[in-house]
């Protein structure tokens, strides 16, 4: 850290402990209490931008017809973007248009207890599809090899009542 950064913090801190001194005489004094002053030094919360599908196609349009040099960036720096930003929403444009735009980002919603079980249940239901179409193909290969080799099927055997 810079000496001149050390003075600056060394004298800001010092000017803090002069007011509350200053303060606490007052108090002492018999002088009402000063109002309670707002800490200048509480930041916001940062908020993720979001931009309507809407918005960012104008900006797209209006980085599309800009000519001259400069003419984007001072676009970005107007609308306070980056480059990225151009970039993404092109690529999105190209893929679908407000679809794309207006798709929002982050964590799927939860599925319901229902939704799951119904999930669960479509997946077995293909398994067990696949696994019948797969014992016909063999069941179909069994009976051509009967046939070529002359051996009797199920369907030739006589049923079991009739004698």
């Amino acid at each position: 850290m810079s000496s001149r950064k050390k003075l600056k913090m060394v004298a800001s801190s010092m000017e803090v402990a002069a007011g509350k001194a200053a303060r606490a005489e007052q108090a002492s004094a018999g002088f009402p209490a000063a109002a309670a002053v707002p800490d200048p030094e509480v930041r916001a919360v940062a908020k993720r931008r979001q931009f309507s599908a809407a918005y960012k196609l104008s900006v797209l349009a209006q980085a599309d017809q800009g000519s001259g040099t400069g003419a984007i960036g001072e676009l970005l720096r107007r609308e306070g973007l980056y480059s990225s930003h151009l970039s993404t929403w092109r690529r999105e444009r190209d893929a679908g248009a407000l679809e794309a735009l207006s798709r929002r980002g982050g964590r799927k919603a939860r599925s319901t207890p229902e939704q799951k079980r119904v999930a669960v249940l479509e997946a077995k239901n293909a398994r067990l599809q696949r696994e019948l179409e797969q014992a016909r193909l063999i069941i179909e290969v069994q009976k051509k090899l009967c046939m070529l080799l002359g051996l009797p099927t199920a369907e030739d055997k006589p049923s079991g009542s009739e004698s």
